[in-house]
């Protein structure tokens, strides 16, 4: 009798990184190549608000529908090549979506099992969080589960495992736990598994999507990249890859900044681990393969994130297009007519002028600026019509030139996004099993409080200190002003009203250079809109990385439409496009 192994890796991939992505993403993937998982990451922080209206129309609905699309499409393709489904597109309503499966299945002649995980849903203990008295209505509660529920279902035979918030890595976590066998102890490997799941998690920013460098020769195919593959083996070491073939690339520089994305410092919290980001070596092992090894882990937290959304009230805006001479003047005419002209003045309102203007400009829009008021208010019809009718009524008898970008409108609500804590034994963590068991998830035994950021800290790569001398004798020489991105890579992006900055170098002179030189007060003096905001900041030596965050940039979050960017993808651009002066011999090594 010949005696079953557990295979020595498990291939996991990814099919979507938000809700909206690449529709055609699980097909792709289902034909592209071989796999034994397949996941999706369908929510965020705006998701959730989404979802939450979506339930308040209809206690059926709270879910991502185009999942159930895709697997209209694709389930039978799954069955047949023996890939497992796992996704967290059951948003507030799992039970609902798993129902909704099971409808399709018997539609189409197929008889999947169906599992899902519930319990993140605290809105009914609303009380017991520490809200805000002014954050508005609240309209979801959801806590992080970790991903002991998925391999739970998956243990029980589960072809396809849908859940509601849980950590984002929990759904490739999840698999590689029932795979392997981890338990809770296994802290390395668990950990190894999350920073695979951070990477291709979002998954075509793992592949050339989002990149710096997208235009340098690395990316060969930037137009249509492939969705990434993780290759996990039983101590938690990955390699991503992505199927033969698909466009994009996979290389350190991809992998790297998708480590970078949306994490604060050395430690990266969940229920079911910290994992030491400062920890994990990425080496190219091949094209379009990249090792991830090392990673440690550390006991986790006694408490877990709960992310809330509220609805704050409503919010409506005009931009008015300034253009030629006197910008400023103009700019100033427009907020004191505008603000004379409404009957009630709004509960909050912000003025905001973009100079996208350029003197003696050759055509209209180079010498256009953009000003922009965006009013907030608790009552719909004080930033609705009554709003944007006074700023077009007041054009005939404005600035010359006066004209806003576009019609009228009546505004909308806006969300308002609130991180709190609560502790990890007070979630339940339910297992629905493709049988209707119900299984409890026992939350971890032992738990710790979360060290800071900063481990690495004045570290370099091996783990030795770094010699600040050595650091200027390694960099001296001429210099020459050029762009920061000429030499350093970077990524951006939100957690609520905080913003990320993460950058990496391509040498260990080039690491020791940005150490000693983009200090908090070197990108307040580059980032004037930081000056006055807290910042932290952290090394990642053996990633040539440091990552900066930035509390208050974002406002209340990507829902209370503070800023241009809302979701600050664009502020590690800005930064890279600043002109600093850099060693001469860096430029040398630069691609």
């Amino acid at each position: 009798m010949t005696e079953l192994t557990t295979p020595t890796v498990l291939r996991v991939g990814n099919m979507s990184g938000f809700y909206g992505d690449r529709i055609s993403a699980m097909r792709e993937m289902l034909e592209g190549g071989e796999l034994d998982v397949l996941t999706g990451d369908y929510l965020a922080e705006l998701t959730m608000l989404i979802l939450g209206r979506d339930r308040m129309k209809s206690e059926e609905l709270g879910y991502a529908k185009t999942f159930l699309r895709q697997l209209e499409d694709c389930l039978g393709l799954a069955l047949d090549s023996g890939v497992k489904i796992v996704a967290n597109a059951g948003g507030l309503n799992p039970a609902g979506l798993a129902g909704a499966i099971r409808e399709l299945d018997e539609r189409h002649g197929l008889a999947p099992r169906v599992a899902h995980v519930e319990g993140d849903d605290l809105i009914a203990r609303i009380g017991e969080l520490e809200i805000p008295a002014d954050a508005g209505h609240p309209l979801t509660a959801n806590a992080y589960l970790g991903a002991f529920g998925i391999a739970r279902c998956l243990d029980a035979g589960a072809d396809v495992v849908v859940t509601g918030r849980v950590t984002d890595a929990s759904v490739i976590v999840g698999p590689a736990i029932s795979h392997f066998g981890w338990g809770r102890d296994d802290l390395d490997a668990l950990a190894g598994a999350t920073a695979a799941g951070h990477v291709i998690e979002c998954g075509t920013q793992a592949t050339g999507g989002n990149y710096a460098f997208f235009n340098r020769g690395e990316i060969a195919d930037p137009l249509h990249p492939g969705f990434p593959i993780a290759e996990i083996a039983a101590d938690g070491t990955s390699v991503i890859t992505k199927h033969a073939g698909t466009g994009g690339a996979v290389t350190v520089g991809t992998v790297t900044s998708q480590l970078l994305y949306e994490v604060t410092g050395a430690r990266y919290g969940g229920p079911d681990v910290v994992t030491r980001l400062d920890t994990a070596v990425v080496e190219q092992e091949g094209p379009d393969r990249v090792r991830i090894s090392g990673v440690r882990g550390e006991t986790p937290p006694p408490e877990t994130k709960v992310s809330v959304t509220c609805l704050g009230g409503f919010r409506n805006e005009v931009t008015f297009l300034l253009t030629g001479l006197d910008i400023e003047d103009k700019a100033d005419l427009v907020r004191r007519q505008l603000t004379a002209g409404l009957a009630t003045q709004p509960a909050e309102m912000d003025f905001r002028l973009h100079r996208t203007d350029h003197p003696d400009a050759d055509t209209q829009a180079a010498a256009t600026a953009l000003y922009t008021c965006v009013a907030w208010d608790p009552d719909p019809e004080v930033v609705g019509r009554a709003f944007s009718d006074a700023a077009v009524a007041m054009t005939l008898g404005s600035y010359p030139g006066a004209t806003p970008s576009a019609p009228p409108g009546r505004g909308g609500p806006y969300g308002v996004y609130i991180p709190a804590f609560v502790p990890q034994a007070s979630v339940p963590h339910v297992a629905v099993l493709p049988d209707g068991t119900r299984e409890d998830i026992a939350p971890p035994e032992r738990t710790e409080p979360m060290g800071d950021g900063h481990a690495s800290d004045g570290l370099d790569a091996a783990g030795a200190l770094i010699d600040d001398d050595e650091v200027g004798a390694a960099t001296g020489g001429s210099a020459r002003r050029e762009p920061l991105g000429t030499i350093l890579g970077a990524r951006s992006g939100d957690k609520g009203g905080t913003a990320n900055i993460g950058l990496w170098a391509q040498s260990d002179e080039a690491y020791r250079w940005m150490r000693e030189t983009l200090t908090v007060e070197e990108l307040r003096r580059l980032l004037p809109e930081t000056a006055e905001l807290p910042v932290e900041r952290y090394e990642l030596p053996r990633l040539r990385a440091i990552n900066f965050v930035v509390d208050g940039l974002l406002g209340k979050g990507v829902a209370h439409g503070y800023r241009w960017d809302p979701q600050a993808k664009g502020l590690a651009e800005w930064l890279r496009s600043r002109v600093v002066d850099i060693p001469e011999s860096l430029l040398e090594e630069s691609p």
